[in-house]
C-alpha cells in the first residue's frame, strides 16, 4: 500500500471514529459520565485505592495480623516497634528479629535491648490464633510470625511487633488491623441507615409539604439544638451493661445513624420540593402511579448521584464520631478493640512521650478521614453537569 493511499485511508477512518467517540459519549449514562470524571481525578483516585487497601486489610485483619487480641505477653509490656534485620553476623540469612531484654539507664527507666545472639526467622503462612474470615470462615493461618522453634526452655516466645507493643504487652499492628474492623465498618453500616431515614422521612417531609413538613422539620431542629457529647453520653448510658460485644456494635451503629440522618433529611427535603412540580412528576400522578413510587423510582435517583456524594463526605465525620466515642469510653470497650479503644492509651502526655509509637492509631484515623473528604470532593466534581 503506497503512502499516499494510507494517508486518505486514515482521512476516512479518523472522522468515522470521532463519530463514533462523539455518540457513545452523548449517549453515556450520568453514571458512565461520572466514572469518566472520576478516574481523571487523580487525588480522588488514590483515595479510592486507599480505602480499597484499607477495607482489604480489614476484612483479612485475622489473617493478616500475626497475633489476636488475646495473644499478649508482659515481657514486652510497652515494647518499641521490632526491627526487622537481614544479615546475621556478615550472612544474610531472611527476615529475622532479635529477642528483646529487660535493662534499666541511668534514671531506672526501662529500655528494651536487642540480645543479638541468637536470630529468630519471620515465616510466611505460620499457625497462631483461630479467627474467623467474615464471621463465617475459620483459621487459624496467619500472614507471618516468629519461629520459636529454637527457643531455650522457660523463656518467653519471641515476638515481632511492627507498630510495638501497648502497656499490656499486646500488638499494636494487630490490634490496629482487628480495630479497623468496627471502625470502618460503623461508619459504613451508619450511613446506610441514617441514609435510608433521611431518604423516607426527608421525602416525606418535601413530597407531602404543609403540616406534615411542618411537623418534621420542628422534630429535626430539636435534634439539632442537642449538644452532641452529652447526647452520646445519654444514649450510650442506655446500653445496658454486660452485653456482647456484637451487640455494643449493633448499638454503636444504631447511636450514629440516630445522630446523623437529620443533616440529609434536609437535603432530600430540599430537592423534593423542586422537583415535586415538575411535568414527570405530574404525568406520573395523572397515570395513577404510587406517591411511594413517585418517590423510589422518580423523585429519588434524579438526583441519587448528589445523595451518594453527600454520604461519602459524611462517613469521615461518623469515623472522627465512633473513634471519639470509644475514646471516651461510651463506645467500644475492652476486650474488644477499635481505634478509638487504641487511643485510650494516649491521654497521658508521659504516655506518649515515652512511648510515641502508640499515635500511630491516629495516622490511620487521619488518612481514612482525609481519603473519604478527597473521594467526596472528586465525585462531588465528577457529579457537577457543568464542569
Amino acid at each position: 500500500m503506497s503512502l499516499g493511499h494510507m494517508k486518505r485511508s486514515i482521512r476516512k477512518t479518523n472522522p468515522d471514529k470521532e463519530r463514533a467517540r462523539q455518540e457513545k459519549y452523548y449517549t453515556a449514562s450520568q453514571w458512565s459520565l461520572m466514572w469518566r470524571k472520576l478516574i481523571k481525578h487523580r487525588l480522588a483516585l488514590i483515595s479510592f485505592i486507599i480505602l480499597a487497601i484499607l477495607y482489604t486489610g480489614a476484612i483479612f485483619a485475622g489473617f493478616l495480623a500475626p497475633y489476636g487480641l488475646g495473644d499478649f505477653s508482659g515481657s514486652y509490656s510497652n515494647a518499641p516497634p521490632s526491627k526487622i534485620r537481614f544479615v546475621h553476623e556478615g550472612e544474610f540469612i531472611g527476615p529475622f528479629v532479635y529477642p528483646y531484654e529487660i535493662a534499666y539507664d541511668e534514671f531506672w527507666t526501662k529500655v528494651f535491648v536487642e540480645n543479638t545472639e541468637t536470630p529468630y526467622p519471620i515465616r510466611f503462612f505460620v499457625k497462631g490464633s483461630p479467627y474467623k474470615i467474615l464471621g463465617l470462615i475459620e483459621s487459624n493461618v496467619h500472614l507471618f510470625g516468629v519461629d520459636n522453634s529454637n527457643l531455650q526452655p522457660g523463656k518467653d516466645d519471641v515476638r515481632v511487633m511492627l507498630f510495638g507493643a501497648d502497656q499490656l504487652g499486646r500488638d499494636l499492628f494487630s490490634r490496629i488491623l482487628i480495630g479497623s474492623q468496627v471502625s470502618l465498618t460503623v461508619p459504613l453500616l451508619g450511613t446506610a441507615i441514617s441514609f435510608v431515614l433521611a431518604v423516607i422521612i426527608g421525602g416525606i417531609s418535601g413530597y407531602y409539604g404543609g403540616i406534615v413538613d411542618t411537623v418534621i422539620q420542628r422534630i429535626i431542629e430539636v435534634l439539632s439544638s442537642f449538644p452532641t457529647l452529652p447526647l452520646w453520653m445519654a444514649l450510650s448510658a442506655a446500653i445496658p451493661p454486660g452485653i456482647s460485644v456484637t451487640q455494643v456494635f449493633i448499638a454503636i451503629t444504631i447511636i450514629m445513624s440516630l445522630l446523623s440522618w437529620p443533616r440529609l433529611a434536609r437535603t432530600v427535603r430540599s430537592r423534593f420540593l423542586s422537583l415535586r412540580e415538575e411535568d414527570f412528576v405530574l404525568a406520573a400522578r395523572l397515570a395513577g402511579v404510587s406517591d411511594f413510587k413517585i418517590i423510589i423510582k422518580h423523585l429519588v435517583p434524579g438526583f441519587m448521584s448528589y445523595l451518594i456524594v453527600n454520604l461519602t463526605l459524611g462517613i469521615p465525620n461518623m469515623i472522627l464520631g465512633e473513634t471519639a466515642m470509644s475514646f471516651l469510653g461510651l463506645g467500644m470497650r475492652a476486650p474488644a478493640t477499635s481505634w478509638g479503644v487504641l487511643l485510650q492509651e494516649t491521654q497521658s502526655v508521659s504516655n506518649i512521650a515515652n512511648h510515641p509509637w502508640k499515635l500511630i492509631p491516629v495516622l490511620f484515623v487521619g488518612i481514612s478521614v482525609l481519603a473519604f473528604n478527597f473521594l467526596g470532593d472528586g465525585l462531588r466534581d465528577a457529579a457537577d453537569p457543568y464542569k
